[in-house]
């Protein structure tokens, strides 16, 4: 029972070390967790540093739960569970990072963090790298077409969950791996309520062509 336990120990520290707070504050000095959204993910590291320090910042949480499947199977190899829960708990340590532990003003506990998209990623490519042939296609599209970012981040364990059942349906793929996007879907759908909130309210931050048509109308009047 030790080896699984220190595999997700080590997966939760992993999700929680919070690149795009290191690599904003190396390239300008500033807070991430003070701009726009306070989140530390690459979409806010993006607002916060430019275009490059978003990437670089998407692809570093990406690869701390791909990481983690690797890790999981090294260390408790034929345990579909523990390569299931390892990146899960990536995603938990990057949502609710230790390491951006604060007190509120009520004198509570919280732990910072990002809405774990880029982790949800990786921890689906680590289970079968191919997932990325559905993924991006599809998250972009719907970045792109119907322009809010928490639906395009929503979608990722949604086709992940699609994509694993049909594997596991035809006998290819453990139903466990099933489990990570309910898993992730849930954990991500909890840290996007604001989001949820401001698009039922008709104030969600919009992006891509809807953006742009918005922006030419407005000029246009």
């Amino acid at each position: 029972m030790f080896a699984p336990i220190l595999v997700l120990i080590i997966a939760y520290i992993v999700g929680s070390i919070p690149f795009g707070l290191i690599i904003v504050r190396m390239k300008t000095g500033r807070d991430i967790r003070s701009i726009e959204s306070g989140r530390t993910g690459g979409t806010n590291a993006m607002r916060a540093a430019g275009f490059w320090a978003g990437i670089f910042t998407a692809l570093c949480d990406i690869l701390k739960s791909f990481g983690c499947v690797y890790l999981a199977r090294a260390m408790v190899p034929g345990n579909h569970w523990v390569e299931v829960l390892a990146p899960a708990l990536a995603v938990v340590g990057h949502n609710y990072s230790i390491f951006l532990t604060e007190r509120t003003e009520s004198g509570s506990i919280r732990l910072r963090g990002g809405a774990g998209g880029a982790p949800t990623v990786g921890g689906a490519l680590g289970l079968w790298f191919p997932m990325v042939l559905f993924i991006a296609p599809i998250g972009i599209g719907i970045l792109y077409f119907i322009g809010y970012a928490s639906l395009a981040t929503l979608s990722v364990p949604i086709i992940a969950t699609l994509v694993f059942a049909y594997r596991a349906y035809i006998g290819i793929s453990p139903w466990e791996y099933v489990a990570y996007g309910i898993i992730t879907a849930i954990i991500l759908a909890w840290a996007l309520r604001p989001n949820f909130r401001r698009l039922i309210a008709g104030n969600e931050r919009l992006v891509g062509f809807r953006a742009r048509r918005k922006k030419r109308e407005t000029t246009a009047q």
